[in-house]
């Protein structure tokens, strides 16, 4: 979960977490019962695992506006139609090679009539529209379509760079198949998105596909596309201020406690960052401040360019009395 993507500092934590189980430990049932892996846990591609999740948290009620995903899950067909088929909004990361429809050739291809039977055999099925690449597509387009867009500034960086989008399908199967093809896919209508580097600066090229309305904004496209990078800031804050990174058990129900007490702890600290202070009131924290900016001068920080998140007990601080830890 995560606010305004746009925020300098946006207020994040998780929800959930579930260890992918490689195919080999699901089959071996020796190393299950060692590793107490629970009977009814069956091997799930990452993919599949995520979809899970995204279940899980409609069945809690979690109200969410969009799935933010990297190029691992934006290139896997079945992610996306389980997306698709839930009515999920989404904006993920895809590769260059990303397979799209343009929507007036799908729509033309649709109208055609099925071609004549010749002869006794099966008549011959009706070909999809042409399938493209998505670096091909936008590559394409006059240079005067990219615009050059900033979705963050924070301190001295300023996040900037140029970006384009058109209406086409994610598709798969090329003209060499039939419509009928177990191949061909063409799903709904939606952004492709392309990212490069404005005119003199370095950088790779990124491209990206969206199911967001039509009439969604193009700033809107490019600060959402980036709103997965506090994924990677839990990383960080949690294997440097909650121990993430430190567990050592050999047991599947022992990490996954691991796993929920650091994702609480870490929702915590999240909180306490976000609420505003109350001097008047018992902190658990013992009244040490909680900060929101870049770490204060000589403190120590456990990975490079990481803020804290909230400062260290002060030896010289009194300790709060036991009725008052008590409450």
């Amino acid at each position: 979960m995560a606010d305004e993507p746009t925020s300098s500092a946006p207020v994040h934590w998780p929800l959930t977490a579930r260890l992918s189980l490689p195919e080999a430990w699901a089959a071996d049932s020796v190393r299950r019962a060692k590793v107490r892996v629970p009977t009814d846990m069956t091997f799930q591609t990452k993919p599949e695992l995520a979809l899970a999740l995204v279940e899980q948290a409609r069945t809690w009620g979690v109200p969410f506006a969009c799935v933010v995903a990297d190029a691992g899950y934006g290139d896997n067909p079945t992610f996306l139609t389980g997306l698709d088929d839930r009515k999920v909004a989404y904006i993920v990361g895809v590769s260059s090679t990303f397979g799209v429809r343009l929507p007036d050739e799908v729509h033309a291809a649709a109208l055609l009539p099925p071609p004549r039977a010749r002869g006794r055999g099966q008549p011959k099925k009706p070909r999809p529209a042409p399938l493209y690449e998505a670096k091909a597509v936008l590559e394409a387009l006059p240079a005067d379509r990219w615009q050059p867009i900033t979705w963050r500034e924070h301190d001295d960086v300023v996040l900037r760079k140029q970006f384009v989008a058109m209406r086409v399908h994610w598709a798969t199967g090329g003209a060499q198949f039939s419509t009928s093809h177990p191949r061909v896919c063409t799903g709904p209508e939606g952004w492709l998105l392309g990212e490069r580097p404005l005119p003199g600066e370095r950088g790779e090229a990124k491209w990206y596909y969206s199911t967001l309305p039509a009439d969604t904004p193009l700033q809107r496209l490019v600060e959402v596309a980036h709103s997965r990078w506090p994924i990677e800031q839990f990383y960080e804050d949690a294997k440097g201020e909650c121990g993430l990174d430190h567990y050592q058990g050999r047991r599947w129900d022992g990490l996954h406690r691991h796993l929920a007490l650091v994702m609480l702890a870490y929702s915590f600290l999240a909180r306490q960052r976000w609420m505003p202070a109350n001097p008047a009131g018992f902190s658990p924290l013992w009244g040490a401040a909680v900060v929101s900016g870049g770490p204060s001068p000589g403190a120590a920080v456990a990975v490079p360019r990481c803020r804290v998140m909230a400062h260290c007990d002060q030896p010289d601080r009194p300790f709060p009395p036991q009725a008052d830890l008590t409450k």
